[in-house]
C-alpha cells in the first residue's frame, strides 16, 4: 500500500473540512428514510458527495462505501467506509453530538481511521499496527471491571423487532455493571472505549459505517472489537457488535447471549 501517514494527514483534513460544513449549518432540509426514526439530511448527502470527490482522488482506483448510497460488495480492493453524519437526529436537533467517521479498508479490514467530532475540535485517528490518537495523544481503553462498568448503549432505533433484546441488555447492564449512557452517535461511543470515558460499548444492529473507523480505534487504544453473534468479523454487513476494555469481555459477552434468546424466540 501507499504511505499511510501522507493518506492519513489528507484524509483527516478533509474530515475536518466537511466537519466545518456541518458545524456552520443553522437548518437543512430532513428526509425520512426506510424504518422507524431513520432521517438524513441534505447536509448528509452533500457531505458525503464531498468526501467521496476527495478520499477516492486521494486513492485513484479506491472504492466508496457510505452510508447515502446503495452499496456493492465488499472486495480486497481499498475502500473508504464513510459516515458523513454520524449522529444525524443530533444533527437535526441541534445537539452538537455528532462526527464525520472515516475508515479505509484492505482485503476488508480497516488500516486507516478518523473520527471528526466538529463542535468540540476533537480529532480521533489510528493506523493499524500504530496506536490510536486523540488530536495527538496516545489513548489507552480503560481497566476498570465490569461490575463497575460505565456502558454505552445503541438502541438500534430502526429495527422494532429488537426493542425487547435491548431492553433486557438495558436492564441488565445496569443491574450487574455500573451506570449507562446513550449518546446518538455510536461513531462517539466507540471513541469513548479508545479513550476511557465509557468502559463498554454495545449495540445490537449495527451498519459498517457506524462502526469501521472505531473498531480500529478501539482495538489500536488496547481494547476488545467483537461481533458476538457472528463467526468472524465482517466490516460488509450490519451486525451485533460489542467493544469493551479486555476486563469487560466475558460479563457484557454472557449478557448479549442471553439477550440473543429474546431475538431467535
Amino acid at each position: 500500500m501507499t504511505d499511510l501517514h501522507a493518506v492519513l494527514d489528507r484524509a483527516a483534513a478533509f474530515a475536518r473540512e466537511a466537519g466545518e460544513r456541518i458545524a456552520h449549518v443553522s437548518r437543512a432540509a430532513v428526509a425520512q428514510k426506510e424504518g422507524h426514526y431513520n432521517f438524513v439530511t441534505e447536509t448528509d448527502v452533500a457531505v458525503q458527495e464531498y468526501l467521496r470527490g476527495e478520499l477516492t482522488a486521494l486513492l485513484p482506483g479506491s472504492r466508496f462505501y457510505a452510508e447515502e448510497q446503495e452499496n456493492a460488495p465488499l472486495t480486497d480492493a481499498c475502500t473508504w467506509v464513510v459516515d458523513p453524519i454520524d449522529g444525524t437526529m443530533n444533527f437535526i436537533a441541534h445537539r452538537q453530538y455528532s462526527c464525520v467517521s472515516v475508515a479505509l479498508l484492505h482485503q476488508k479490514t480497516p488500516v486507516l481511521a478518523i473520527i471528526h467530532q466538529p463542535y468540540t475540535g476533537e480529532m480521533f485517528t489510528a493506523i493499524r499496527g500504530e496506536g490510536a490518537y486523540l488530536n495527538g495523544r496516545r489513548l489507552r481503553v480503560s481497566d476498570r471491571p465490569f461490575d463497575k462498568a460505565l456502558t454505552n448503549l445503541g438502541t438500534s432505533p430502526y429495527y422494532a423487532a429488537l426493542v425487547p433484546a435491548t431492553a433486557y441488555c438495558f436492564q441488565q447492564f445496569l443491574s450487574r455493571g455500573g451506570d449507562i449512557r446513550r449518546s446518538g452517535s455510536a461513531a462517539l461511543d466507540l471513541c469513548d472505549i479508545a479513550c476511557a470515558r465509557a468502559d463498554i460499548f454495545f449495540e445490537l444492529r449495527l451498519s459498517p459505517w457506524d462502526f469501521a473507523a472505531g473498531a480500529l480505534l478501539v482495538t489500536e487504544a488496547g481494547g476488545v472489537f467483537a461481533m458476538p453473534y457472528e463467526e468472524r468479523i465482517d466490516f460488509g454487513k450490519p451486525a451485533c457488535i460489542l467493544a469493551c476494555n479486555p476486563g469487560c469481555q466475558q460479563g457484557a459477552v454472557e449478557i448479549l447471549n442471553e439477550a440473543k434468546g429474546l431475538m431467535d424466540g
